[in-house]
C-alpha cells in the first residue's frame, strides 16, 4: 500500500479539541476488548482479524465500506441475557437496533423473544420463522393495516401507546373474533442521563401515556373495559445508552405504584411489567457498561422490593436489550481515501463511507473509537477527525481520535461497536449505496444483507 508523505497535523495530547480523548492511548496498535467483538484480535503479521479471518481478506472479498458481525459474539451475548434473567422473566431483543432474517434465526435458536415496531420488522420476523407469540409490537402510531396483520399473525403482545390506539386495537381484535394481549406504555417522568432525542420517559415527548396527571390510570380503565383486549401489564422505557441504574429504580417505583392503584380500584393485579431497554455499551475505552447478570440482579431486586412495600405479588419482568446485544458485535471497515492536515487543529481523514452508513455522530453527537487494522505502526499518534465522502460539513464518523502519523491512502481503518443503529438507520444520501452486512464465524464469512447496487437505486426510480 502507498505510504505517500503528507504534512503533519497536531500529534500531541496538549492540543485542545472538542472530542472525547484528552490524550493518545499508550499503544495505538492495541485493541480494547471493551469496544471490540470477542473474536477480534491482531495476527502475528499485525493485521486485525475477526472470526479467524483477516480484514484485508474480507475487504478484498466484500469491499468497503462494510459491516462485519461476529456471529459467535452475538450468540454469546444473547445467551448471557437469557441466562441472566432465567425462566421467570422474558428477554425481548429490540429489533430496531438491527434486524435481518439471520438475526431473527439466531435469536430464535438462542431462546430470545423479539420486539418490532413496524410492519416491515414484523414481516422480517415472521418470514424468518420467529413464532408470533414471542413477538411484541411497539410503535406510537401503528397503522390499522399493521395492527390487523399483527393480530392475525397472533403476536404475543401489542404495546398500546395512546388512547386512540386502545380503541383501535380493541375494535380490530373484536372484528377478527380475537382478544389481544396488550400492555400500556406509560411515561414515568424520569429524565435519563442520555441525549435529548433518545430520552423517552419525560413527559414532553411523543411516546407513551403520562403517569403524572392520571392519564395512565384512565388508559387502564379503558383497556380493562374493552372486550377485545386482555391487559397483561405496564410498559416503561426511560431512554438509551444508560449506565446508571438509578433511573430504573425510580421508574420501577412509579410503575409499581400504578399497579397498586389498579389493584385498589379494579381488584386486578396485572401480571407483567416491562422495563424496556436502553442499557449502554462501550463505544470508547472510557465507557463502563454493566454485565447482563448485574443488570438482572439489580432490576429483580428493585421490582421485588417495591412490590413487597406495596403488598403486591411480584410481576413477571420483561426487558428489551437491542444495542446491548448487537452493538458490540460488529465493526465498520473503511478504506482511507484522502488525508488533510490542518495546522494547529487536527488532521481530516476521509473514508469511503460516512453519514450514510453511520448517522449517529451527526444526529446524537455520538462518540466512537477507530483503529488502523490493515497493519501495525510505530509512528507517533496524530489527532484525527474521521469524515465521510458526503456533501455535508457534518459528515463525521469519529469526531476526534488518534491514529498513527504515517496513515496513508489505501490503509484500512475500522470503527468498532457499530452493530446497533448504523445499518438500520443507513440512507442513500448522495445516492450512496448502503453497505453489506457480513457475518463472520469460525473462519467463514457470508453476506446476510447484501450491498446495494446502482440497479437497486434505479429500480425504484420509475419516473
Amino acid at each position: 500500500m502507498s505510504r505517500s508523505a503528507h504534512p503533519a497535523g497536531p500529534r500531541h495530547a496538549d492540543v485542545l479539541h472538542e472530542g472525547h480523548y484528552s490524550a493518545p492511548p499508550a499503544d495505538l496498535n492495541a485493541l480494547d476488548p471493551k469496544v471490540w467483538a470477542h473474536t477480534v484480535s491482531r495476527t502475528e503479521g499485525g493485521v486485525v482479524s475477526v472470526g479467524g479471518i483477516e480484514v484485508t481478506r474480507l475487504a478484498e472479498e466484500f469491499g468497503t465500506p462494510a459491516y462485519f458481525v461476529d456471529e459467535a459474539d452475538f450468540r454469546a451475548r444473547a445467551r448471557a441475557w437469557r441466562t441472566a434473567f432465567g425462566h421467570d422473566a422474558d428477554v425481548f431483543y429490540a429489533g430496531k437496533a438491527f434486524l435481518s432474517r439471520a438475526i431473527v434465526r439466531w435469536l430464535h435458536e438462542e431462546g430470545l423473544n423479539l420486539d418490532v415496531c413496524s410492519g416491515g420488522e414484523l414481516s422480517t420476523a415472521l418470514s424468518a420463522g420467529m413464532p408470533a407469540d414471542r413477538i411484541a409490537f411497539h410503535g406510537n402510531n401503528k397503522s390499522e393495516t399493521e395492527i390487523r396483520t399483527a393480530i392475525e399473525a397472533g403476536v404475543g403482545r401489542i404495546v398500546l401507546d395512546s388512547f386512540q390506539e386502545i380503541v383501535r386495537v380493541a375494535h380490530i381484535a373484536q372484528s377478527l373474533g380475537k382478544r389481544q394481549r396488550v400492555q400500556i406504555r406509560v411515561t414515568v417522568g424520569v429524565e435519563a442521563h442520555t441525549h435529548e432525542f433518545i430520552a423517552t420517559a419525560h413527559e414532553d415527548q411523543k411516546f407513551g401515556i403520562a403517569l403524572a396527571d392520571g392519564q395512565a390510570a384512565e388508559a387502564v380503565r379503558r383497556a380493562l373495559a374493552l372486550d377485545g383486549l386482555e391487559l397483561i401489564g405496564i410498559h416503561s422505557h426511560i431512554g438509551s445508552q444508560i449506565f446508571d441504574m438509578a433511573g430504573f429504580e425510580v421508574a420501577a417505583r412509579r410503575v409499581v405504584s400504578l399497579l397498586a392503584a389498579v389493584r385498589d380500584e379494579h381488584g386486578v393485579e396485572l401480571p407483567e411489567i416491562d422495563l424496556g431497554g436502553g442499557l449502554g455499551i462501550a463505544y470508547t475505552s472510557e465507557d463502563d457498561p454493566r454485565e447482563p447478570h448485574e443488570i438482572a440482579k439489580a432490576l429483580g431486586e428493585i421490582v421485588t422490593r417495591e412490590c413487597e412495600a406495596a403488598k403486591l405479588r411480584t410481576p413477571r419482568i420483561s426487558v428489551e436489550p437491542g444495542r446491548a446485544i448487537v452493538g458490540p458485535t460488529a465493526f465498520t471497515l473503511y478504506e482511507v481515501g484522502t488525508i488533510k492536515p490542518l495546522d494547529g487543529l487536527r488532521t481530516y481523514v476521509s473514508v469511503d463511507g460516512g453519514m450514510s452508513d453511520n448517522i449517529r455522530t451527526a444526529l446524537y453527537d455520538a462518540e466512537y473509537s477507530v483503529a488502523l487494522v490493515s497493519r501495525t505502526s510505530d509512528a507517533e499518534p496524530m489527532l484525527v477527525r474521521v469524515v465521510g465522502k458526503h456533501c455535508e460539513s457534518g459528515d463525521i464518523v469519529v469526531k476526534d481520535a488518534f491514529l498513527p502519523a504515517d496513515l496513508a491512502p489505501g490503509d484500512l481503518i475500522a470503527v468498532p461497536a457499530t452493530g446497533a443503529y448504523c445499518r438500520s438507520m443507513a440512507s442513500n444520501y448522495n445516492h450512496a449505496l448502503r453497505p453489506p452486512v457480513v457475518a463472520v464465524n469460525d473462519g467463514e464469512a457470508r453476506v446476510i444483507v447484501r450491498r446495494e447496487t446502482e440497479e437497486d437505486l434505479l429500480r425504484l426510480d420509475v419516473g
